[in-house]
Parts: C-alpha cells; sequence; structure tokens
C-alpha cells in the first residue's frame, strides 16, 4: 500500500473489533464507530462458547474450524485477559417435576438431570468471557493504531460514480474512509437505507450470570428441560474461568429497539430462568446472581452470516448475521475481511456461501 487504507467499520461487537485487530496488524488504519458501547449488546452478554466442530459438513464449517483455531492463538499471543479456556462439553436432559431422588451425575448437578453423553473434549470446546474478549481485542486494535469514535451513523458519503469514501455521522460529521464495513448486528439492517444488503433479523435471548466460584468445574452443559407446563427449554450453562457461570434458556422472536440500550427482557423470562436454575442445580440455587440480561442475536433469512463486498457498491462490505456463533467466528471473519479489503480476497477462508447477494435486498426505505 502507498499509504495506510482508512476503514471505517460501523459496529464495536465482537465482529467489528476484530476486523479492525486483524486490518491493524497489517497496517491499516481502521475506526470503529459505535453508538452505544463497545460489547453494550450480544458481543457482551452471550454465552462465550467455542466448538471446533459442530458446524461440519454446513457452509460454516471451513469458518469456525479456523475460528477456533485463532481464538486459541489470540489468547496465547495477547495474554489471555478474557479467560480463553478449554473445557468438557456434555449433554443431557432433565424434568422439572420429577423428584430428585439420589445423588446427581455430577456433584453440582440435581439428581433429576440425566446426562446422556459427551458433546465435546477440552480439545473441541472452549469458552471466552465475551465483553472482556471484545473489550481486549478493542484495546489490542488500539494498540496498533485503530480508533474508536462514539457516534449514530446517518449515512453514506459516495463519489459521482457511486464508491463510498465515508459515512457521516448525527451532527453533520464527515468521517472519509477507503472502505466502509457495516457490522452492527441485528441493526445492520438500518444500512439498507443506503445500500443493497438482506434483511438482518433479531432474536432475543435471556440469560443470568451467577457467581459460582469454584463449586462448577470446567464442564459445560447442554440440556432439554421440561416444565412442569410440558413446555421444552434448552438450556446452556458455562462456567467460566473468573468464577461465574452463565446460564440461558429462553429465546424469542421480538422487534428489536432502534437503539441497543432500549433492549428489555421479555415478561417473566427471568423468573423461568430462575426457578429452572435453581431445580437443576444445588450450586446455583445457593449462588448468587450477578446479572440479568436480555440481547439481540443477528439472523439472516438462511442462517448463514453475510460477510464480504456489498453487491455492486464499490468501497462497501458487510460482516454481520453469525447468529449464535459470532463469539466463535469473529477472530475468522475478522482475519478474512483484512484479506478481502487489504489484498482484494480472503486466502484462509472461502467467504463465497456468506456472499451478500445470494440473498434478496430489501428495498431502500
Amino acid at each position: 500500500m502507498s499509504r495506510a487504507k482508512r476503514i471505517v467499520i460501523c459496529g464495536g461487537g465482537a465482529i467489528g473489533v476484530a476486523i479492525a485487530y486483524f486490518c491493524s496488524r497489517r497496517g491499516a488504519r481502521p475506526v470503529v464507530i459505535e453508538r452505544h458501547a463497545v460489547a453494550g449488546a450480544a458481543s457482551g452478554k452471550s454465552g462465550g462458547f467455542l466448538a471446533f466442530d459442530w458446524c461440519r459438513d454446513s457452509a460454516l464449517d471451513q469458518l469456525t474450524r479456523r475460528s477456533f483455531h485463532l481464538h486459541a492463538d489470540l489468547a496465547a499471543e495477547l495474554g489471555n485477559p478474557w479467560g480463553y479456556r478449554r473445557l468438557a462439553t456434555y449433554g443431557g436432559y432433565a424434568i422439572e417435576n420429577d423428584p430428585a431422588l439420589g445423588p446427581g451425575p455430577r456433584p453440582w448437578l440435581a439428581g433429576r438431570v440425566a446426562i446422556t453423553g459427551r458433546l465435546g473434549s477440552p480439545r473441541t470446546t472452549a469458552l471466552v468471557e465475551p465483553h472482556a474478549f471484545t473489550m481486549g481485542l478493542m484495546r489490542a486494535a488500539q494498540a496498533h493504531g485503530a480508533e474508536l469514535q462514539r457516534g449514530v451513523i446517518a449515512g453514506l458519503v459516495r463519489r459521482p460514480g457511486g464508491a463510498v469514501v465515508g459515512v457521516v455521522l448525527e451532527g453533520g460529521e464527515l468521517v472519509e474512509a477507503d472502505a466502509v464495513i457495516i457490522a452492527m448486528g441485528p441493526w445492520s439492517t438500518l444500512a439498507a437505507q443506503w445500500l443493497p444488503l438482506p434483511a438482518v433479523f433479531g432474536y432475543k435471548g435471556h440469560s443470568l450470570v451467577f457467581d459460582t466460584g469454584e463449586t462448577i468445574p470446567a464442564e459445560a452443559l447442554f440440556l432439554e428441560y421440561q416444565e412442569a407446563s410440558g413446555e421444552v427449554l434448552t438450556p446452556e450453562l458455562f462456567p467460566r474461568g473468573d468464577g461465574t457461570t452463565w446460564i440461558c434458556a429462553i429465546s424469542t422472536a421480538r422487534p428489536v429497539p432502534i437503539d441497543p440500550a432500549d433492549v428489555a427482557p421479555d415478561e417473566g423470562a427471568y423468573a423461568r430462568l430462575e426457578a429452572m436454575c435453581r431445580n437443576i442445580s444445588p450450586a446455583l440455587a445457593a449462588a448468587p446472581i450477578r446479572t440479568r440480561q436480555a440481547c439481540f442475536r443477528p439472523v439472516t433469512e438462511d442462517g448463514l452470516p453475510l460477510i464480504g463486498r456489498v453487491p455492486g457498491v464499490d468501497g462497501a462490505y458487510v460482516a454481520t448475521g453469525h447468529s449464535v456463533w459470532g463469539m466463535l467466528n469473529a477472530p475468522a471473519t475478522g482475519e478474512a475481511m483484512a484479506e478481502l479489503i487489504l489484498d482484494g480476497a480472503a486466502r484462509q477462508v472461502d467467504l463465497a456461501p456468506f456472499a451478500a447477494g445470494r440473498l434478496r435486498a430489501l428495498d431502500p426505505a
């Protein structure tokens, strides 16, 4: 490059921050523009679960395998300030109104929980604390020259031929760029006002974070849990290296508010989660709850992310729609986008399955 490319990244979640890190490491000048807070939405509230081969035989397989390795590399290179840890992963089931007779399958589980098998080993499953990961990677990007700017994107700036050359913030400030990347999670749909992008939907998840100390070992758990009403939940339990345990089970399709700060839980969701946790684990029943939280995961019509160029618009790119695998796939997405923008093509991962042009673009508002 004759000069460092200035890359504006719209969105300070794990995907946007990873792009900033890999671009800055290559000598580019990324600017992350975030309206709310870095890791302020799903990237700070997700489970942080990582799996090497759970997407095998799907279009995501190459991306996830590459990203799983990059997570280990990043933790080693940057001092692991986000609690990266390998762990065993198990599957099982529980029924709310079953008597909890006898000891549980693990010391921290009630007797009504049955473990049906091991889903992953420390070789194939791992965990990060997502808020710490996203913030840590942002700081690492800044150490390489990346910038972080608070602001709301109000529009794009184009040359007469249509190429994108920057963004305009609310208030009129112009931020010039050689490339602009839309990486705003479910809020990426707002960019369809300016670009031919497919719909990105939000799927709301609710979770609790318990202070469990050392009472729960490095064992992730995926359950089917039948409530007394007959409804079946699919809780996920992830014990983190910082002595907390994250649990989710309730997801719903709801409208996404314009401002991420306005995300609110569904009525009764936390109470259901708390009752479930007390029912399946004496360790959780005895532990204080540190955080109750809700967030929206970004999903697309076909379940695959959008990663690559925006069709027909020079200088515009998109990276969003990663659904439940956003934290896992952030590093490989960041690496691939840096290669695409700076070299003209991604080398480590084939981005063809994630091209935005595979789905029908929304009509501009």
